[in-house]
């Protein structure tokens, strides 16, 4: 008896649960517009009842009788309606209104309406009215009822009202038409998703260069495809590598390979993504970001630009302790190294200003490894080129080799610009392929502006452009640590009236030789005035600051000055003594001393070689006023061989005597009639 009971009282129980098949009950489910719509009613009823005029309908009967006692103030006739609308004169409202529900409010007009046989025949009661007694009721006839047309017109302003509000709350609740505005996903991160189904992949074939960066990175690759290899041994995966580099040097690219490669997950976004103008979105968009990236583990997180985030705390007093990029750093240290688990996740960061890291960004554990993303040097500048240079028709006369020595100091991205301005020039003069003199003219508008030919310049300042360039070249021709000449030009570029450029050679140290004669040489200029011309001018004014900072640096950082030797006051480190110099008033006025000695001396050395190659150097002037652009050859009739031949200048002639081949294909020759190869041995 007990247990069917039980399974009388367990039965309504499992039917209720299993009604309709196997499918349960829907729950009932509230919908936002409901409470739109019920909104609307109400404004509508609302304004219905808080209405301008009060409206009641008489019968015929009563109409006719009320108009004869002179009531109205106004009729009108609707035909299609067969209706009248009647306004009460104010004073007689008590004989239409009899009761106090029926009276209007204060400053509603009294409105009453009549259901009429036809307008004929208001029309004839109308006519006997006027002829039987006095009345001055105003009587008008249209066509329809104007009540719908008004009402439209009273409440547009208050449906547009309610339409945008509608639509700000659809994107405040997150439903459909949500966009990057929406209110309740400002705390999101913004971070972008690059998938192994993206088809848009980078590999390590598309970055050129970067040899030591490359090996770093691919052993990150290397965890996230095989982490059991490194794990087996006690080993654990870095979270993070900091890359650390100039600008255009190829950071960002580096990171997409290393996720191309390892076909995995890739968030990115720019540190500046995390700052907001609310207060606690950056730590919120942080926290989003890791939750994101550990559902997606194995993953990438790529930071650019962190130290838009990751400056050091604590460095600017003024500034509250709560500040909202401090609480964003904080979170991002706990996220990186906290109690929680980030197995999987690995985060790339990228900066070029890493001496303002906090350094707890920067310690083991959060940023494992930093890898140093240089400059290119010769080799790499050269593999740079040959991965721009693919989708650039170009003919036999581009060399690698002579376009990397042409371009020291240029990063990947100035690399790809010089390519690309070398396509748009040869496009510019309706040239089928991209050839030598289009790469060597993108250079020169990278790195001297365009040409202005247009620019008025008198006689006497071309010839004094022309004395000081030559100035220049004939130093760099004579000294034997100076960058070999390439060209010289007086026609102006960007700022400068006149230009040269030189073939410097890759260097990782500088003699104090060496420094002198680049001294020395760009010295040449303002020495080949004061003695050709017997005056100076202001076109010096770039080469003496170079020479000043030349100057001061050999003096306060290199140690190589006479009285002052081997120290140096410069902190590699970043600290900050406290006080503006970290030597005495004495020390400073010997460093100037000092400064000045070596300037003067460099200055009476460039006057004396200008003296001895006097004859040389006029010639050179007038060269260049006759053909405003000359080239290492001319000056090399001119002064003769250069005395010192330096790697990049053997290079420029091999480039030469391979230019020079002639049809029938034979090897070029030396003044002996012999070969390179035989020459050689």
């Amino acid at each position: 008896m007990d247990n069917k009971d039980l399974f009388n009282r367990q039965q309504p129980k499992d039917n209720n649960s299993n009604n309709n098949g196997n499918k349960p009950n829907k729950m009932f489910r509230f919908n936002l517009y409901w409470m739109y719509g019920l909104i609307f009613a109400m404004l509508i009823a609302l304004y219905m009842s808080n209405g301008s005029t009060t409206t009641k309908e008489l019968g015929w009967t009563e109409f006719q009788r009320l108009a004869k006692e002179n009531v109205f103030e106004k009729m009108v006739v609707y035909n299609q309606k067969n209706t009248v609308e009647a306004t009460v004169k104010p004073a007689r409202a008590t004989e239409v209104f009899r009761s106090r529900q029926e009276m209007p409010g204060p400053g509603q007009a009294l409105n009453v309406y009549v259901k009429i046989p036809s307008a004929d025949k208001f029309s004839d009661f109308y006519d006997k009215l006027v002829s039987e007694s006095q009345i001055d009721a105003e009587v008008s006839f249209e066509e329809g009822d104007s009540t719908f047309l008004n009402l439209i017109i009273s409440l547009g302003p208050l449906i547009l009202l309610v339409l945008v509000w509608v639509y700000l709350m659809r994107r405040m609740s997150g439903g459909p038409g949500m966009g990057p505005g929406n209110v309740f996903t400002v705390g999101r991160s913004k971070a972008q998703l690059f998938d192994k189904d993206n088809d848009q992949k980078v590999t390590f074939k598309d970055v050129a260069g970067l040899a030591g960066a490359k090996q770093e990175v691919e052993e990150i690759v290397a965890f996230l495809k095989n982490p059991n290899k490194y794990t087996e041994l006690g080993g654990k995966i870095p979270k993070g590598a900091l890359l650390v580099g100039p600008p255009g040097t190829g950071k960002t690219l580096l990171a997409k390979a290393v996720a191309g490669e390892a076909d995995v997950p890739f968030f990115s976004l720019s540190g500046s993504d995390f700052v907001e103008m609310f207060v606690g979105v950056g730590a919120s968009r942080v926290r989003d970001l890791f939750r994101q990236a550990k559902e997606k583990a194995p993953c990438i997180v790529f930071i650019d630009e962190i130290d838009a985030v990751g400056r050091a705390r604590g460095r600017n007093v003024n500034v509250n302790s709560n500040d909202e990029r401090e609480n964003t750093l904080n979170q991002l240290l706990t996220e990186m190294d906290g109690f929680g688990s980030n197995s999987g996740v690995i985060i790339l960061a990228a900066t070029n200003r890493a001496d303002i890291l906090d350094k707890a960004l920067l310690r083991a554990g959060r940023f494992d490894r930093q890898i140093h993303v240089e400059l290119p040097d010769l080799n790499e500048r050269k593999a740079i080129f040959a991965v721009h240079l693919r989708p650039i028709k170009i003919d036999d006369t581009v060399d690698t080799e002579l376009l990397a020595r042409q371009t020291p100091g240029f990063s990947g991205a100035d690399i790809a610009n010089v390519c690309n301005e070398a396509a748009l020039i040869a496009a510019r003069n309706n040239k089928q392929f991209v050839q030598k003199d289009d790469f060597m003219n993108a250079v020169d508008r990278i790195v001297g502006g365009l040409e202005r030919r247009t620019k008025i310049t008198t006689a006497e300042e071309r010839r004094s452009i022309a004395i000081h360039e030559a100035g220049h070249a004939t130093l760099s021709w004579f000294l034997e640590h100076a960058n070999p000449l390439v060209k010289v030009t007086i026609v102006p570029r960007g700022k400068a009236l006149g230009a040269a450029w030189y073939l410097p050679e890759e260097r990782q140290i500088t003699t104090r030789e060496q420094l002198l004669d680049e001294m020395c040489a760009l010295l040449g200029g303002r020495a080949a005035e004061e003695l050709f011309l017997g005056r100076i001018s202001t076109g010096a004014s770039n080469d003496l600051e170079r020479v000043t900072k030349q100057a001061y640096a050999m003096v306060v950082y290199f140690g190589m000055s006479d009285k002052l030797p081997n120290l140096n006051y410069y902190d590699s480190t970043g600290q900050d003594w406290g006080f503006t110099k970290p030597y005495s008033e004495e020390t400073a006025r010997m460093i100037d001393q000092e400064v000045q000695r070596i300037i003067n001396t460099q200055y009476s050395r460039a006057k004396q070689l200008l003296t001895e190659h006097s004859a040389g150097h006029n010639k050179l002037a007038e060269v260049l006023l006759e053909r405003e652009v000359i080239y290492s050859e001319d000056v090399e009739i001119i002064f003769g061989k250069r005395p010192w031949v330096s790697r990049s200048e053997e290079i420029l002639e091999e480039e030469n005597q391979a230019g020079s081949k002639d049809d029938s294909g034979e090897k070029p020759t030396d003044e002996n009639g012999q070969t390179k190869e035989e020459s050689k041995e």
